[in-house]
This record gives C-alpha cells, sequence and structure tokens, in this order.
C-alpha cells in the first residue's frame, strides 16, 4: 500500500499534477510545486514513526500494521476525488497537501514495521531473505501503479489531464483493502510475544533498556537510509518528470521503464536479501552504494541523448540498484541493528528523518536545481553526493547478520 502510494503520486506528479493542480506555472517550476506537495507528506513521517512506532512497541507490530494500511489507504483513495484548481482554485493543492500529510503519518510506521514483523519471524540463518520481502511487497505496490498508470497513458492527453489520472487512485482502495483484511488475520510477531511474556513476568531485565544502549545504531541506520532513499526517489520519481518535462521524451518511456524494472525486482529483490545472508549485510551494502556513486555521472550524460531504450535502460539500471538492490539489503540491516524493547521506534524514526533528508525532499531539490541551472550536471552531483553518504556510512556500522533479536541493546 505505501508504495501504491508512492508510485501513483511519483507517476502523477511527473505527468499530470503540473496542470491539473498548478496549471499558472510554467513547465519547470509546475515540477517543481508537484514534487514539493510529495515533499510534505515526508514531513509528517517522523511523527508517525514515533507515535505508531511506540504503539508498536508498547502493544505490538500487527495493531500498527493495521491502523498504517487503512490511513494510507483511505487518503490515497481520497487524491482521486479531488475537485481540480480549474474547479476549486487554490484548495485544490491546500486538500492534496492534507491527504499528503495524512499518507505521510501513516507510512511512517508502515514500511519499519513490515520489515520488523518479517525479520523478528524468520529463520537467523534466512533473516536477509525473508525480510528483505518486504521489497518484494513494495515492487508489487510500484508495479501495479505503473501498470495502470501504463493503460491510463493509453487515453488522448486532454482526458488523461481531465479524469484519467484519478483511476489509479481510486483503484487503490481495493489494494487496502485486500491488505487490511490479511492484516487482521496474521499473528503477532514470537520475538515481540516472548518479550510482552518477559515484561508480564517483571522481569528487570526486560523492564527497562540497559545502560550502554546509545544512539549510534540510529546514526548508522540514518546514514544508510540517505544512501539509498534519496537515489531511490529520483531514479524512480525525479527522473520519470525530468525526461517528460525538460528532455521531452514520451510518456510511456519512463512509464515503461518502471515496468520493467519492477520485473525484474521479483529476482533483484530477494537476491539481495540472500547476498547478504552468505556474505554478510555491511559488505553488500557497500557494493551497492559503490555501484550507484560510479552510476550517477554516466545515467544523467546518458539520459541526454533522448534515445527512448537509452533512458528506459538508465531508469531501469538506477532503480535495480537503489529501489529494489539496496531496499533487499536494508530490512533485516535495519532490524538487527536495535534492541527488542525500542526496535520498532528507534528504526522507524531513523529512516523517515532520513527520507525526509533524502527521499522526500530529492525530486524537489532535484527540480529546483534543474530550474536554477538548467544542466545536469548539479543533479548528477547530488546523486552522488547522497549515494557517497551511505557508502561511508557503511565503514561504520557493524556486521548484524546472525545477531539475537531478542537482545535488548543496540547491536552499536
Amino acid at each position: 500500500m505505501e508504495y501504491v502510494d508512492f508510485a501513483l503520486y511519483g507517476l502523477a506528479a511527473g505527468l499530470v499534477f503540473g496542470e491539473v493542480f498548478f496549471p499558472e506555472q510554467g513547465p519547470v517550476v509546475a515540477l517543481l510545486s508537484s514534487f514539493a506537495t510529495w515533499a510534505v507528506g515526508f514531513i509528517a513521517r517522523p511523527v508517525g514513526a514515533i507515535v505508531l512506532g511506540r504503539v508498536g512497541d508498547r502493544h505490538g507490530r500487527k495493531l500498527v500494521l493495521v491502523i498504517t494500511v487503512a490511513l494510507m489507504g483511505v487518503s490515497t483513495t481520497a487524491i482521486g476525488l479531488i475537485p481540480s484548481y480549474a474547479a476549486i482554485g487554490v484548495w485544490a493543492p491546500a486538500i492534496l497537501v492534507f491527504l499528503r500529510i495524512c499518507q505521510g503519518f501513516g507510512a511512517g510506521a508502515e514500511l519499519s514495521g513490515g520489515a520488523v514483523m518479517l525479520a523478528e519471524s524468520a529463520p537467523t540463518k534466512r533473516r536477509g531473505l525473508v525480510a528483505s520481502l518486504i521489497g518484494v511487497g513494495s515492487n508489487s505496490g510500484t508495479l501495479l501503479a505503473s501498470s495502470v498508470w501504463l493503460l491510463v497513458l493509453l487515453l488522448p492527453q486532454e482526458d488523461v489531464v481531465a479524469w484519467g489520472w484519478r483511476i489509479p487512485f481510486l483503484c487503490s482502495i481495493l489494494v487496502a483493502g485486500a491488505a487490511l483484511l490479511l492484516r487482521r488475520t496474521m499473528r503477532e510477531s514470537p520475538v515481540f510475544e516472548s518479550f510482552k511474556e518477559a515484561k508480564e513476568q517483571n522481569l528487570a531485565h526486560a523492564a527497562q533498556e540497559p545502560q550502554g544502549s546509545g544512539w549510534r545504531a540510529f546514526f548508522v541506520m540514518l546514514g544508510l537510509r540517505i544512501g539509498e532513499n534519496g537515489p531511490s526517489y529520483i531514479a524512480q520519481g525525479f527522473l520519470i518528470g525530468y525526461v517528460v518535462n525538460a528532455l521531452a521524451v514520451d510518456k510511456s518511456v519512463p512509464t515503461t521503464a518502471v515496468v520493467v524494472a519492477s520485473l525484474l525486482g521479483f529476482a533483484v529483490i530477494p537476491f539481495s536479501g540472500w547476498l547478504t545472508d552468505r556474505f554478510g549485510r555491511r559488505i553488500v551494502y557497500r557494493v551497492f552504494c559503490l555501484l550507484l556513486v560510479v552510476y550517477g555521472v554516466p545515467a544523467f550524460l546518458l539520459l541526454e541523448s533522448r534515445e527512448p531504450l537509452v533512458v528506459g535502460g538508465v531508469i531501469v539500471v538506477g532503480m535495480c540498484l537503489a529501489s529494489l538492490g539496496m531496499f533487499g539489503a536494508q530490512a533485516a540491516y535495519g532490524a538487527e541493528l536495535f534492541g527488542v524493547q525500542h526496535r520498532y521506534t528507534k528504526m522507524g524514526v531513523a529512516k523517515e528523518l532520513g527520507s525526509i533528508l533524502s527521499g522526500g525532499t530529492a525530486p524537489m531539490v532535484a527540480a529546483a536545481l534543474l530550474a536554477a541551472w538548467g544542466s545536469w550536471i548539479p543533479l548528477a552531483v547530488y546523486f552522488v553526493v547522497m549515494a557517497g553518504i551511505g557508502l561511508v556510512t557503511t565503514f561504520f556500522a557493524p556486521e548484524t547478520r546472525g545477531r539475537d533479536l531478542t537482545l535488548l541493546t543496540d547491536a552499536v
């Protein structure tokens, strides 16, 4: 559900939201405004991570995962019902911002909750592979959203802007309903159940967090998240609008690329998770970061060719490295960095703060750099810097493969 939301909004922001909600602005400024409303949703994510994360640490992972999918499903569907700027003026983008905040609040505890639930339920030797499946679910959302968008783009352009863009958002209620049904019937994490039982028996080691469990793991998770999330949302969000609005490439090219990358993701994500089980979390994450650093400049240079196959290939490779490969490697790594008592809250806040500093603002910052410089070079530098932050962080991060998730202390 979270990635249905992301993919729907990212594609809509790049393809039509400038015309629907910001029609009086130029193409580049309208693109900037569209991605600015996207970034607003990320401001609420740390708040959701704190509030709902604490609920998850006190009352269980399952309860929060039911709340998040319901909140995101209603908000995403409601976006499809917003009247256009032509109908209600400035109230249209104002309502859009409000619904983005609601989405962000729910999403703040969604990804971390899913990763924690899988990691705490998995066999130790296969934890990387099993936890990476949260990425398969996310990838399914991206694939579903981009596939629906491909069908919508078969309509005449005037129909897409007038009403066609609403179809993907309204259809998301079906995904939300199915997800809600599944989550209401699933079992609680066995690690949390053991922890809760120990607390109820008033065992001293479960009653309070021991000394020495500091915040280093939090900042490690923050850096790892920036290295993944920033490049990820440039690859699957900003590049869509960039090649369509700035490079005048046909809209079907980047949309098709997202579909292709999403299909490849069903192999890339579990493979990256398996690699972390085989070789370790840290080295696999480091290699992905290094590949993104090397990818940055050639990618934007190749986009200038405007050749459909080249443009599509650049987007596919970027998504396979950042959105898919690193995402699959991150799930178990993040859960293993933290002790059980505050795992949900700390992991969620670190990830969502990292999202604000990278993924949530990356398309907006990139659009601003494009508007100010009119060149791809600042965009490539920005991409490489974010990937570089993730790379540097791996040299301060511990190896956590095989760690006991019932421990109260953080890994560092």
